[in-house]
């Protein structure tokens, strides 16, 4: 029943850990394409905050579910499947802090821009696009790890 408990809560940690990830994308993806300066700051905003409320709880929740699951299943922790999800969960974490930082600094120019009813400042559009580019690797390292949690390969 332990083993059940645990797994149970490693997967949910895992859906609000993927799901905040991909809405979170979704919404700043799209109110950014709009151009719509107050939009941006509004979802800005929440998205910052969903990253704390959701995103950093779970984060600590993953592996410390994973390495019980590890210990109560008698899984070898050198498996292959293991070493590689372990791997690819430090490349979306070595991914996710840098754009905590910028989605705080996007929110903080996107606000002020709003407020003095102007455009987004070019530093603003540079840190968006290093936003995008740390996106993809992290969302491609998710998708592989829940592959690797699923069909345990090797």
């Amino acid at each position: 029943m332990e083993y059940v408990v645990i797994k149970w809560l490693h997967i949910l940690s895992s859906t609000f850990l993927f799901g905040t990830g991909i809405g979170s994308a979704w919404y700043m993806l799209f109110a950014n394409v709009s151009r719509d300066v107050r939009a941006i700051a509004v979802v800005a905003k929440y998205v910052v905050i969903a990253d704390w409320v959701f995103t950093a709880t779970t984060a600590v929740l993953q592996p410390a579910t994973g390495f019980y699951m590890i210990h109560l299943a008698g899984y070898p922790l050198h498996s292959k499947w293991i070493m590689w999800s372990l791997a690819l969960y430090v490349l979306a974490g070595a991914c996710w802090l840098p754009v905590v930082w910028l989605q705080m600094r996007m929110r903080d120019i996107a606000r002020e821009a709003a407020r003095t009813s102007t455009e987004l400042t070019p530093q603003y559009w540079r840190y968006f696009r290093i936003w995008v580019t740390l996106g993809v690797p992290a969302f491609i390292a998710f998708v592989v790890i829940f592959w690797l949690m699923v069909a345990k390969p090797m």
